[in-house]
């Protein structure tokens, strides 16, 4: 954990972003580090934990993480939260909560609350468009052999 706040404070310190810091590690070690570089890569989804996951991913040469831990110096954001899922990560270590993160002004807990409203009452409009067209391809990749899942 104490490197993943290293890294939050020097990516915060450096420029890079907002205070965010994270690391992944497998069999007791350090195989990834991330920190928050949205405002200096003019990138949303460049979180902590996203870079983090981009760096293990890559060095390990798979996309699903299910051995290894995470540690990060904010509870994760849905986002994030999402992205850990879908690496497969089983365990994850935070240092300050949502509701901190809130207090200094991001919207982690704002989009939280969020999430579980119904599509047409949350803050963004959201509208059903051309489903039977876009069920083309979910129907191809049903049926598609050489299929890798995920």
């Amino acid at each position: 954990m104490r490197e993943a706040i290293k890294e939050a404070e020097a990516g915060m310190r450096g420029g890079k972003g907002g205070p965010f810091g994270c690391v992944i590690v497998r069999k007791g070690e350090m195989i990834a580090r991330g920190r928050n570089c949205v405002t200096s890569s003019n990138d949303p989804t460049a979180h902590a934990e996203v870079t983090a996951i981009r760096e293990a991913c890559r060095k390990l040469g798979t996309f699903q993480l299910e051995d290894c831990e995470l540690f990060t110096s904010c509870e994760p954001c849905p986002m994030c939260l999402a992205a850990i899922y879908w690496a497969r990560i089983p365990q994850i270590y935070y240092g300050n909560t949502r509701s901190d993160a809130a207090a200094i002004g991001f919207d982690d807990d704002f989009i939280y609350q969020q999430m579980p409203l119904a599509p047409e009452k949350r803050a963004i409009a959201m509208q059903p468009l051309l489903r039977e067209e876009a069920l083309t391809s979910f129907k191809e990749w049903q049926s598609k052999s050489d299929k890798v899942s995920y």
